[in-house]
C-alpha cells in the first residue's frame, strides 16, 4: 500500500536526500528527525480509519516539513535541488490535507 502512496514515496526520497546534507550537527540532527517524522506520520495517518484521524497525522507531517525547510534556510549552504524537492512534497502534502479536511 505505501509503495503506491505518492506523497509517502516523496517523503522517503526527501529523507534520504537530507541524509546527504552537510551542515552543523545541531541542524543536521533536527533536519533528520523532522524529515523522518514527515514519512512516519504519513505512514501512520494512511493506516487510520477516519478522515479526521488521517488529517491529524497529515498536518503533523506538514509541520515537520516546514521544520525541515527552516533548517535548510538556516544552513550556510544552499541546497537548490533539495529545496525544490521539499516544495514538491509540500504541494503534495497540502493537497492531501485539503482532501482529508
Amino acid at each position: 500500500m505505501l509503495n503506491q502512496f505518492r506523497t509517502y514515496q516523496l517523503a522517503v526520497q526527501f529523507h534520504h536526500s537530507c541524509r546527504q546534507v552537510r551542515m552543523p550537527s545541531y541542524l543536521k540532527s533536527q533536519l533528520l528527525r523532522a524529515s523522518s517524522s514527515v514519512a512516519l506520520n504519513l505512514a501512520e495517518g494512511s493506516g487510520k480509519p477516519t478522515r479526521r484521524d488521517q488529517y491529524r497525522f497529515y498536518t503533523i507531517a506538514m509541520g515537520s516539513l516546514r521544520e525541515c525547510q527552516a533548517a535548510l534556510d538556516l544552513s550556510a549552504t544552499r541546497y537548490g535541488e533539495l529545496v525544490a524537492l521539499s516544495d514538491r512534497l509540500g504541494a503534495s502534502l497540502y493537497k492531501l490535507c485539503r482532501a482529508t479536511s
